[in-house]
């Protein structure tokens, strides 16, 4: 069988407060157009379907209408689990009767556990959970983390392997070798959320969700599809899509399908003057949200205003040549010096003065204490 895999759609989250639902559906009606011109026989969505446990009631509406679209109208069978940012019991509403029309949405342990099969593969559709859901499940109090709770879930899923067909494993974490982007939220506590990828040996192919790129974790088979819409600053060059698998290629190899944005995010540099004339401005894509280089350094009175007037997306201005630089500058500075010179530092600019021989003495006596005790816990 041929299936497409996407993630994260957060449906309802908004980028620097401007609304993305517009672009929201744009992106998930060219998947659907994918997914028709590819022939898939299913479309898995690897959790984070909303950005909010209580979403609006804009967002509820849109993910419906696009549901209806995917599963009713056009007869794809959808695969899918809830992720950290959805509430598995409000998300979980209804899917008893979803299975009449082939809509398997997972959200508990137990669900994760019976596969779904279609032709020749059995889904596994493990949600996210904290470890002590597995705990209680299990009722074992010796699973402390999810790295452990992964792997006793998966465990029992291979009791229920069939080994004519292919399996695949459809999850939302954090897999350890992943590269974080800013818009997923910070969920660990000393990297206890990441998931060792050998745990997930016994799958053909895993289907990701949790991180925002596609390029995240590159582990042949372990795969992120990424976001749905590039989310923060940091996803500027990182490209938008979804993978198409087919299950009779070797070693399940996907083939990654972009989408097109209804708006980009852009970086323009210049001065304000350059950027405010006219024979600049009119050849460049204005709706695109945009990080701005500002080259001048000098005061500009109401700038942001005058250049929403003209760029009404933009996310942010960063002074290439002013004030941003000189304290990036000075941080660098202050990051090869010693604790001494230091405490000189933070004393004359909270007192404009240096100390003095007796100030200078104590000191020395309090950083030669700290050393010890260090030196005596290490």
């Amino acid at each position: 069988m041929r299936f497409l895999h996407t993630a994260d759609w957060h449906i309802g989250k908004k980028l620097h407060g401007y609304d993305l639902l517009k672009n929201q559906q744009r992106a998930m009606d060219e998947i659907l157009m994918i997914a028709k011109q590819e022939a898939v026989d299913a479309i898995v969505i690897a959790g984070d379907l909303y950005d909010r446990s209580v979403p609006g009631v804009e967002s509820v509406a849109l993910l419906n209408q696009q549901l209806i679209k995917i599963n009713l109208t056009e007869k794809f069978p959808i695969l899918a689990i809830s992720g950290n940012h959805d509430s598995s019991t409000r998300l979980a509403t209804g899917s008893p009767w979803y299975h009449q029309t082939q809509f398997h949405l997972h959200t508990t342990i137990e669900e994760a556990l019976t596969p779904v099969e279609l032709e020749d593969v059995q889904f596994f559709l493990l949600p996210y959970f904290e470890p002590i859901a597995t705990r209680l499940f299990f009722a074992d109090e010796e699973i402390r983390t999810i790295s452990q709770a992964v792997l006793r879930v998966v465990e029992a899923m291979m009791a229920s392997f069939d080994p004519t067909k292919k399996h695949v494993l459809v999850t939302h974490f954090f897999v350890a070798g992943s590269l974080r982007t800013d818009s997923e939220t910070m969920i660990e506590v000393g990297g206890l959320d990441a998931v060792p990828v050998d745990v997930f040996e016994a799958f053909d192919y895993v289907a990701l969700g949790h991180l925002h790129s596609k390029n995240a974790l590159k582990t042949g088979k372990v795969r992120y599809s990424g976001s749905l819409l590039k989310y923060s600053l940091s996803e500027l060059n990182d490209e938008k899509g979804v993978w198409i698998i087919d299950t009779d290629t070797p070693e399940l190899t996907p083939i990654f399908h972009p989408l097109t944005p209804l708006q980009d995010m852009k970086v323009v540099e210049g001065s304000f003057k350059e950027l405010t004339d006219p024979a600049f401005y009119q050849t460049f894509d204005r709706e695109a949200f945009l990080h701005v280089l500002l080259t001048d350094q000098g005061v500009i009175p109401n700038m942001m205003n005058q250049l929403r007037a003209i760029y009404p997306n933009i996310l942010s201005v960063e002074r290439l040549n002013g004030h941003e630089v000189v304290m990036k500058e000075r941080q660098q500075r202050l990051e090869k010096q010693s604790p001494q010179a230091l405490s000189q530092q933070f004393f004359t600019d909270m007192t404009g003065s240096t100390f003095t021989t007796k100030q200078q003495q104590w000191l020395e006596r309090g950083l030669a204490v700290a050393n010890d005790t260090e030196k005596r816990d290490n």
